[in-house]
């Protein structure tokens, strides 16, 4: 073959090579980048019910803006090692596995690399309980929290100071800000004391007194409280927020109404978002 032939062999397959690489990126990059499944129990409190029903419709929006997939699922039996091997990261919106199994199940695919974030409820123990704290390894080292051991009383919005910003998931907060209302956990451990743990947002001083009764002891005036971390050992990201308020005095209407909602929230959204694609192992832009 002459030397021209083969230079024009040559260029006519780096065009073709050139063509498929870029026809393989396209159907890829209509892939997505990671697949979530999120786990709920919606029964009872209507405050956590009502931020269910809220993640329903804004995650799946958001997952179209940011090209990941998200499912939901209220079969806890689901929470096992073949089905958890389809998705990236495992949320817990209002609760948490019960059986041993599936309780098994979670922490095998946490300790083989899987990823979780939990919202407000997810971290709840107390004993007794309809969720005793009966679960050592979650609680106590997978969260590092232990039991809860009060409680704010109404939802309110509090500032939120960032602990650490050089974390993924808080690059894009400002050092301080204004939440979504919530109702606000303190936990029985010092979160501080623990080397395990990442704490990425707390309640910042300038927020108390934190809470409007009626009961005095739901009106916190000092003290330190996390209210958003990571264990280093996992990859993992709690999150208190997700309890909205609800008309239970039936002020308005007969229907339990929401007042407040939990995802509307710019700011606190952001974080949400950055810290799922931190888990789906993408650098937030």
């Amino acid at each position: 073959m002459s030397r021209t032939a083969t230079t024009a062999v040559l260029k006519a397959f780096s065009i073709a090579a050139l063509l498929y690489s870029c026809s393989t990126h396209n159907v890829h990059s209509r892939e997505p980048k990671f697949r979530v499944i999120a786990f709920f129990t919606a029964r009872e409190d209507q405050a956590h019910i009502s931020f269910v029903h809220e993640a329903e419709r804004w995650f799946p929006e958001t997952a179209a803006k940011y090209n990941f997939s998200f499912d939901t699922t209220s079969n806890w039996d689901n929470l096992n090692l073949e089905f958890l091997s389809r998705y990236r990261i495992v949320v817990f919106l209002d609760t948490r596995p019960e059986k041993p199994a599936q309780r098994a199940a979670f922490r095998t695919y946490m300790e083989h690399g899987g990823a979780w974030m939990g919202f407000h409820f997810a971290a709840f123990a107390l004993t007794p309980s309809a969720y005793p704290a009966n679960w050592d390894w979650y609680h106590n080292t997978f969260l590092g929290s232990g039991s809860y051991a009060s409680n704010t009383w109404r939802p309110v919005s509090a500032v939120l100071r960032v602990e650490d910003r050089k974390h993924p998931a808080t690059r894009h907060l400002p050092e301080t800000f204004k939440s979504a209302p919530n109702e606000w956990y303190r936990w029985e451990r010092d979160l501080r004391q623990n080397p395990d743990v990442d704490i990425l947002l707390s309640i910042d001083s300038t927020s108390f007194p934190l809470g409007t009764g009626p009961k005095q002891n739901e009106i916190w005036h000092s003290g330190y409280y996390p209210v958003v971390w990571t264990n280093k050992n996992y990859r993992m990201i709690y999150l208190n927020m997700g309890h909205n308020d609800i008309d239970y005095e039936h002020k308005y209407d007969a229907n339990n109404r929401t007042l407040s909602y939990t995802l509307t929230n710019p700011i606190q959204d952001q974080l949400i978002i950055d810290g799922l694609l931190w888990l789906g192992g993408i650098t937030p832009p």
